[in-house]
């Protein structure tokens, strides 16, 4: 009885691994279903999974980047700030529909008519925001691999710094827009209260009905904080000198240097903006103005 219940044992291991290989083939045995995989494993943030469906030098290239670097490459990828849970179906034409779904919202991935010719596939793909991007698979030990994402062939490396670069690029922008919407809150609480506030704490979020100056709900808990985006901001009051009144200063510093961000900005008491490369310190008002 032992014999055959460790026979039986070893028989339902080998169909589940018989199983497992015949799902792995049939998601690399057709270009759409290939891409699909991976934008899935993408979403669930699962590198070796990711890695599997890109060509051998790439799958190379990218298992030998920081794991925050693979990491950043998969959100991108995904449209997702966060592992989600990937869901697939089908529209009325049969073309594959993909949504990540994750804390942070959902990302749409509609997929179009496939051109293949021979071991080159094409897969036109259109994400929720509307943006059209076609991705190049090349068939490699019998499967479906990624190659290219538009018209830029799949360089893992220079891809992930390009994207690295964006999203720097992208907080900087943020940090400069929170700025200018920190001044903007400072100055309606001056007009609601006839004084600036002595700490950004102060226009943080209230109870329903119970704004007051200890708390204007003008700036979301983050901002409130002083920090948002993978920035910290410093304010400051400027004392008013004859015949003037109260001004400030608002200053923002990454976080992170190089991370996540690289430039310092500073707004002055005329609400004009300067920048410059800081190494994570305060600007100053003597750096440059913003364009």
């Amino acid at each position: 009885m032992k014999v055959a219940s460790a026979f039986s044992g070893f028989i339902l291991i080998a169909l589940v691994c018989a199983a497992s290989a015949f799902a792995q083939e049939g998601q690399e045995s057709e270009p759409a279903a290939a891409l699909s995989a991976a934008i899935m494993a993408a979403c669930r943030a699962n590198d070796t999974q990711f890695a599997s469906y890109l060509t051998a030098d790439n799958a190379a290239a990218f298992r030998a980047l920081p794991a925050e670097e693979r990491t950043a490459f998969l959100e991108r990828l995904s449209l997702s700030d966060q592992p989600g849970k990937p869901l697939i179906s089908s529209d009325t034409q049969n073309h594959t529909v993909l949504r990540c779904v994750a804390p942070a919202g959902t990302a749409e991935f509609r997929f179009g008519d496939v051109r293949a010719r021979e071991n080159l596939a094409f897969v036109p793909v259109t994400a929720v925001n509307g943006q059209r991007t076609d991705f190049g698979l090349i068939r490699e030990n019998g499967g479906w691999r990624l190659l290219s994402l538009g018209l830029v062939l799949l360089d893992i490396p220079q891809l992930s710094k390009q994207w690295a670069a964006q999203d720097l690029i992208a907080r900087e922008d943020a940090a400069i827009a929170n700025l200018r919407g920190l001044a903007d809150a400072i100055q309606t609480y001056r007009r609601a209260w006839s004084k600036l506030p002595e700490a950004l704490a102060q226009l943080g979020p209230a109870p329903k009905d119970e704004i007051s100056p200890e708390q204007a709900s003008l700036v979301n808990e983050h901002l409130a904080a002083g920090s948002s985006g993978g920035y910290r901001f410093r304010y400051r009051i400027v004392p008013a000198g004859q015949d003037g009144d109260d001004s400030f200063e608002l200053a923002a510093m990454p976080e992170d240097y190089g991370k996540t961000g690289r430039r310092s900005f500073i707004l002055d008491s005329a609400g004009k903006i300067h920048a410059a490369d800081k190494h994570g310190e305060v600007a100053s008002l003597e750096d440059p103005l913003l364009p």
